[in-house]
């Protein structure tokens, strides 16, 4: 979400962009996404600690994933607690996903305005990696919370879970980091030190 407002005072209001966002602002904006996020845990953690748990004591991911605790509980109340921690976690995840389409919105407005089709290109070439991440974690994000449930669902979400919790975090570097020209040339080399090691 904080890359997404980067992007859009960066595109949409560039002369503000240093006094927007001044390393005390981004301390704020990371603190606020921190704290958010601490406290959505917190109201999960606190509503699954009210629970019944009965029977198996086995969870079938390995990690504690709130869905796969919640098959554990017992008693008359499991059904609306379920209801709950899906509702406070597809808030969570669909009003941080509107946010950055919201961002993006403004993003598109002002590319369209640029006059010359390379700078339109260049502009919107900035977007890319952040757009890319967005679309990886939030599409396994919301395939985990908001499909249906099926006959192997347990298994697909131990997949996606890890997907969307490990192979995001590890990838986000690596697509930022592709952007720098230095980089992909060191790449190329040893990509073609490797490969053609006789042309050299």
């Amino acid at each position: 979400m904080i890359m997404g407002y980067d992007r859009y005072v960066a595109i949409c209001h560039p002369l503000h962009y240093n006094m927007l966002m001044s390393t005390h602002d981004c301390a704020r904006l990371v603190s606020w996404c921190w704290a958010g996020g601490s406290v959505v845990g917190l109201m999960v953690t606190l509503i699954v600690f009210h629970l019944s748990f009965c029977g198996s004591n086995e969870i079938h991911h390995f990690v504690c994933h709130v869905f796969s605790l919640l098959k554990l509980a017992c008693g008359k109340e499991t059904a609306s607690v379920t209801m709950v921690v899906i509702l406070v976690c597809v808030t969570a995840l669909l009003g941080c996903l509107f946010l950055i389409f919201l961002f993006y919105v403004f993003i598109v407005a002002a590319i369209l305005r640029i006059p010359s089709t390379e700078g339109r290109h260049k502009t919107f070439s900035t977007c890319v990696s952040h757009l890319t991440i967005v679309v990886v974690h939030y599409g396994f994000a919301s395939i985990i919370y908001l499909k249906l449930k099926g006959p192997h669902s347990m298994d697909n979400n131990t997949l996606m879970t890890t997907i969307y919790t490990v192979f995001t975090p590890f990838l986000s570097p690596i697509i930022f980091s592709l952007r720098n020209k230095e980089l992909k040339n060191a790449i190329k080399r040893n990509l073609h030190r490797t490969f053609c090691p006789l042309s050299f």
